[in-house]
């Protein structure tokens, strides 16, 4: 926990705190948990999405915050696609009881540079736009994919992670245009809605660890996680 906070912010930290699965605490740093605090309070305060993209280095790291909701990563990684963003690094941490915010940080850039101020607020009033249902994603991605066609060497694995007490997708695939956009539809298709995720691209293949609540944000037993491993599996084939 942070030091040096008065108590009353640290006694509403905890409060925060307890909202999200039982690592958060343990794993996330305290910068970030007083990061998504100061999110959350002006979700709160405006009632709308927060999207930011902002220069980070040689890249832009886009922050967002709102209530989860299974389709929003799908609305989101959509946009980007669109925008030809490629993305770099993605951290996701999404509470587990009520209000049910998500809080999500992507690295992203474009022709291996950070996004221009205009691009930057095209890519924010896309997002805002798409959530609203003013912007069809799937209309605009046609344009540049084929979303017909099916990932290449697709692998899925479903379990029960022993430290976060979550059920967890593993989703592996080569990298491909579209790639995050069509594994966000399958997982939106399933109706799962992602609470923590971990990205690492690696020789040419993209590997993806989702922590998952299933259908009216329920805990996914084992025999049917590995029927929705297999029926992402054949989604993202096109099968």
């Amino acid at each position: 926990m942070a030091s040096g906070l008065k108590s009353s912010t640290l006694e509403l930290l905890k409060r925060f705190n307890r909202a999200f699965p039982q690592f958060y605490e343990q794993f996330v740093s305290s910068e970030i948990q007083l990061q998504n605090l100061r999110l959350a309070y002006r979700l709160y305060k405006t009632r709308r999405a927060v999207i930011e993209l902002k220069p980070e280095g040689s890249k832009s790291a886009l922050h967002f915050a709102y209530r989860n909701q299974s389709f929003l990563l799908s609305d989101i990684f959509g946009v980007l696609a669109a925008y030809g963003l490629t993305i770099h690094g993605l951290s996701l941490y999404g509470q587990i009881r009520p209000p049910m915010l998500v809080f999500i940080k992507l690295l992203v850039s474009r022709g291996s540079k950070a996004l221009t101020e205009k691009t930057a607020e095209n890519v924010c009033r896309a997002i805002r736009e798409a959530l609203g249902g003013r912007f069809e994603v799937e209309e605009m991605l046609a344009v540049e994919f084929n979303l017909d066609a099916g990932l290449e060497q697709v692998q899925t694995e479903f379990y029960v992670d022993p430290v976060f007490h979550l059920p967890a997708l593993v989703i592996e695939a080569d990298n491909q245009p579209g790639l995050f956009y069509k594994v966000m539809y399958a997982i939106w298709q399933e109706d799962l809605l992602v609470v923590n995720a971990n990205l690492l691209v690696w020789r040419g293949r993209t590997r993806l660890i989702l922590y998952l609540l299933g259908p009216n944000e329920s805990l996914i037993p084992e025999y049917l996680g590995h029927k929705i491993a297999e029926g992402v599996r054949h989604r993202l084939l096109g099968q």
